[in-house]
């Protein structure tokens, strides 16, 4: 027990921070360009968010679950799951969101995406910007390439800030349970950045 103690969080790191951000690059690298097509998705939705209604939730509830999808088969599944073992685990929790959201704002047509003009809205509106936007500066801005940059409806990180975002603009009877895995995700996501931090500097 005393052994356990004397643990760091970065002592369970299954891998370095060089391979972790060598990972990034790689995956960007391999499905070139369709960081163009989810930069569109993203400003589409923004665009949309100036017309609530039925169809609007549902354009935008489905391509949430779209790009969740996407990032649980090609990133997580298929490229973080070949150096960390619960990256699995992770697009499990990815793939059951993207179903939420076609269940929730789809079927159900239970999702409305509006700017309300109050804090919550401004919040959420502020969250978006800054996955879609500014998000992939960090990249450079901590010494790395712009290869190794992460994207919204690309990466899990900016993805998940970028919905939280969203479903603070959004009514609905579903918006509770969308609400979880994001929250649960961002708990993990922090931890895990806080570990490769702390076990060395960006390469």
């Amino acid at each position: 027990m005393r052994d356990w103690l004397t643990y760091r969080l970065s002592d369970l790191l299954l891998f370095s921070p060089r391979t972790y951000y060598r990972m990034l690059e790689r995956h960007n690298q391999a499905i070139w360009p369709a960081q163009l097509l989810a930069l569109a998705f993203g400003v589409g939705i923004l665009a949309l968010l100036r017309r609530p209604g039925v169809r609007q939730g549902r354009i935008v509830a489905g391509i949430l679950g779209l790009l969740w999808a996407g990032v649980a088969w090609a990133f997580l599944w298929q490229r973080y799951a070949t150096i960390n073992w619960a990256a699995r685990g992770l697009a499990g929790l990815f793939a059951i969101e993207a179903l939420l959201f076609l269940w929730a704002g789809i079927f159900r047509r239970d999702l409305r995406f509006s700017l309300r003009r109050d804090p919550a809205d401004a919040l959420g509106l502020t969250l978006f910007v800054a996955a879609l936007a500014i998000y992939p500066w960090l990249a450079p801005l901590t010494g790395r390439s712009w290869q190794q940059a992460e994207l919204f409806g690309v990466f899990p990180d900016p993805t998940v800030l970028g919905t939280l975002g969203l479903l603070l603009l959004a009514e609905g009877r579903s918006l509770w349970k969308l609400l979880v895995i994001p929250i649960v995700m961002c708990s993990i996501s922090a931890a895990t950045l806080w570990a490769i931090a702390r076990a060395g500097p960006a390469p």
